[in-house]
């Protein structure tokens, strides 16, 4: 009886990390799609656009929820003088997260 409980066990912390891997990776990748989106409202060309796009990724990892993101693009947004509001930001958060999850869900 104790196997079968080892067992559960085992399985729901299985569960519990590929959940979180994929919610790192779900993380990750909207603010990949966040940076490419900033960069084309930038004009940036392609390969500086991947390149930004990695520094917003980057940010992500200074502390944990979105402020660190919302603190770097905000600056980034008003250092390039475009007319993008932290309402439109925290809207394409939300876009791009959806949009990440189901491109991961297609990946695995």
């Amino acid at each position: 009886m104790s196997d079968s409980f080892k067992e559960r066990g085992q399985a729901f912390e299985a569960k519990f990390k590929l959940d979180e891997e994929q919610a790192f990776r779900a993380t990750s990748r909207r603010n990949r799609l966040l940076g490419e989106w900033l960069a084309s409202q930038f004009g940036m060309p392609e390969a500086d656009a991947k390149e930004y796009a990695k520094t917003v990724v980057a940010a992500d990892l200074e502390e944990p929820g979105d402020e660190d993101v919302m603190r770097k693009v905000m600056a980034d947004i008003a250092s390039h003088k475009v007319d993008v509001s932290e309402q439109q930001v925290r809207e394409k958060l939300v876009e791009f997260h959806e949009e990440a999850a189901r491109q991961i869900a297609e990946d695995s």
